[in-house]
């Protein structure tokens, strides 16, 4: 198992490129099975996550080359179906969030598919009943095998028809559309996530000869085709996550760093809440610069009760980012409530940074309260574990704003969601080696 040694107290200067966004490349994969046509994709991270559903559909006889850095073709014209019956396709699932997306895909061409329960974070119960009753809803059946703990799906012609989804679901969403695009009749999606991933993956396929509109809002139509085609050089999307990592690994680190090429428009409100901590943000171009600041200070509400963070579907504020938003406020000056709707178990990496120093009142599973102490009081090195891909950043950004040399282990979880992240931080001044 491999490990960071961090030494803290760097700051960074200079230009960092995010990578591609990680859910728009589990999501668009995935619907290469579509299509017995090639479809390429380009700025695909070289992340572990993206990286073993790419080697799951190579053994899934999809045909996979390598064109350049991060782009990469793809060809489903000879897929082996029997695979999805063995041990090694349970087995590569079962560690794997994203192969749930598997399931649209399958169903919709080929009538039937296998999902065992996917792995990934462990940040609470992730319920699939998004996803699985929608696909239901156009027609699947879902059996369930006790002994070896999987779903087999069967379809004998799937029927559209409006839905109204019980949560906004992102990959629940984006499963029913990939069913939905080869149904008969019309499907209505009513609550539908929409953000920039969903709309990324509904461009792609409407590229390939889908026909979904209202992209972009809660309300999707789409009118069924007997078949989609192939698709040339669909673009990920670069990473909202990471470059809202970046920014607040700037501010926390008091470091003078512009993030290159960010699109911008596709951020929502991501810059703003970090405003609102106090940090500066300046948008020049398509990239966003990130002056050095000594301290920052932590705004309130206009009547001067106390700043919260709450996640929320698009466009409100992404779950994945209020673990850097928690260790970003320790260090400012101010107080603010952390409260994380989605998942229970996102928050207990907490004490990890209640060790280092930070003034944290684990409220409840769902909310925190940070007391921010100001630049005044540094964090403390400490050595700890990564739980998760996006505490395991969170633990990262303060090891490095941290006094002495920290250990962070299990950094396979940081590997998960983010692309030779040690290195690129070298890069522009960090100070990180990685011990397998």
């Amino acid at each position: 198992m491999a490990k960071f040694l961090i030494e803290g107290g760097h700051s960074l200067k200079g230009d960092i490129y995010p990578q591609g966004a990680k859910n728009e490349a589990l999501e668009v994969i995935c619907a290469t099975l579509l299509t017995s046509e090639e479809v390429t994709i380009s700025n695909i991270p070289d992340i572990l996550d993206v990286n073993n559903l790419i080697c799951l559909l190579k053994d899934m006889g999809v045909k996979v080359t390598k064109k350049e850095k991060g782009c990469y073709s793809f060809q489903a014209d000879n897929v082996n179906l029997d695979f999805m019956d063995t041990p090694q396709f349970y087995k590569q699932c079962s560690v794997l969030r994203g192969s749930v997306m598997l399931v649209g895909p399958l169903v919709a061409r080929f009538g039937k598919a296998v999902v065992p329960k996917p792995g990934g974070d462990k940040i609470g119960r992730r319920r699939l009943d998004t996803h699985f009753i929608g696909i239901q809803k156009l027609g699947a059946i879902f059996c369930f095998d006790p002994e070896l703990k999987l779903y087999r799906i069967q379809a004998n012609g799937l029927k559209g028809l409006y839905m109204l989804l019980d949560e906004a679901s992102v990959t629940g969403t984006a499963n029913i559309v990939m069913t939905a695009v080869l149904a008969e009749g019309t499907t209505t999606i009513y609550n539908a996530a929409c953000e920039p991933y969903i709309q990324q993956l509904c461009k792609m396929l409407n590229k390939m000869g889908a026909k979904i509109s209202g992209i972009g809002s809660n309300l999707l139509t789409i009118e069924g085709v007997k078949e989609l085609h192939g698709c040339n050089n669909h673009k990920i999307l670069p990473d909202m996550i990471e470059i809202g990592s970046f920014i607040g690994m700037a501010a926390m680190t008091g470091s003078e760093v512009t993030i290159k090429n960010v699109c911008y428009e596709e951020l929502g409100m991501i810059p703003d809440c970090f405003r609102k901590l106090g940090i500066k943000i300046d948008h020049i171009n398509d990239d966003i610069f990130i002056p050095h600041q000594d301290k920052y200070t932590i705004d309130t509400f206009m009547d001067g009760s106390i700043m919260t963070f709450a996640d929320a579907p698009w466009p409100g504020l992404t779950p994945d980012l209020l673990s850097v938003f928690l260790v970003v406020a320790t260090q400012a000056k101010g107080s603010v409530l952390i409260h994380q709707k989605m998942f229970e178990s996102r928050l207990f990496f907490v004490d990890k940074l209640i060790d280092m120093g930070a003034q944290i009142i684990l409220c409840d599973p769902h909310r925190a309260t940070v007391i921010g102490l100001g630049k005044e009081t540094m964090l403390r090195a400490s050595n700890m574990s990564s739980p998760d891909i996006r505490a395991g950043i969170a633990l990262l950004i303060a090891a490095m704003s941290a006094n002495g040399t920290s250990t962070i282990s299990n950094i396979e979880q940081i590997d998960r969601g983010y692309e030779n992240i040690d290195g690129r931080l070298n890069a522009i001044g960090a100070k990180i080696m990685r011990i397998e």
